[in-house]
């Protein structure tokens, strides 16, 4: 290898770990979703306790990977576009967002009203996140495998869900809900998760009775599924 090629890559190494270091040390001291101004999000709270959330929600997990870490131009401008977007929905408290998280990684945690919300926002022309997606897109038409992105999406029901947080600030589902103190019916993992088993099982046996259904006697998937769901009111 020739001086001049030794030189260039350190220099591009160089780079690479100051823009990693500027956008890292941005999203470290942005605000990691709203909290009730009672609420010091930085105190720590010296007892057990856990986190309720109003309703059904969405969790939201978003990843890169930067597989040719030399190709700035084609990982940096969506790294840096993910604070952007961040920024853009701290403003906007009806586009759904309740909170979020960095993880380290490049990876985020994000907690949404609803799927509805995250859908709307994820399509929206004029909002952050669709040019950016248009653009990467564009950018990788022909080379997928320098940078790797990744989602994934799920859908939580209330009471089927449970957080523990000992001598910690307000973190994660405690800045996105309430937090109260884990003991009495919150004592254990099982008690705050409050699943109902008996209407899962039989939630189970009516999706099975809508297959036989369908099977057997040639009834609509429409059909059966309102004969199911006329089944289910019965137990919820």
């Amino acid at each position: 290898m020739s001086k001049r090629a030794f030189h260039a890559i350190r220099k591009a190494i160089e780079t690479i770990c100051a823009a990693i270091r500027m956008n890292v040390s941005h999203i470290a001291s942005a605000p990691t979703g709203r909290v009730d101004s009672a609420l010091d999000p930085t105190k720590v709270i010296a007892k057990r306790v856990t986190a309720e959330v109003d309703g059904y929600f969405v969790v939201f997990l978003i990843g890169m990977r930067v597989n040719k870490p030399l190709k700035l131009h084609k990982w940096l401008p969506l790294f840096r576009c993910m604070r952007r977007m961040l920024q853009e929905l701290e403003t906007r408290p009806d586009a759904g967002l309740l909170g979020w998280r960095y993880i380290g990684g490049r990876t985020f945690i994000q907690y949404w009203r609803s799927f509805e919300h995250l859908e709307a926002y994820a399509r929206e022309p004029t909002a952050q996140h669709w040019p950016a997606w248009v653009a990467f897109n564009r950018r990788m038409k022909d080379c997928r495998g320098d940078v790797g992105i990744w989602h994934e999406t799920y859908f939580v029901r209330a009471g089927e869900y449970e957080a523990i947080y000992s001598g910690m600030p307000p973190s994660g589902l405690g800045k996105v809900g309430r937090l109260v103190d884990a003991s009495g019916s919150r004592e254990s993992a099982r008690q705050r998760l409050r699943v109902d088993h008996r209407r899962n099982e039989l939630h189970g046996i009516g999706d099975r009775f809508a297959r036989l259904l369908r099977k057997h006697f040639c009834i609509s998937h429409k059909g059966a599924m309102d004969r199911c769901r006329h089944l289910h009111s019965h137990f919820d």
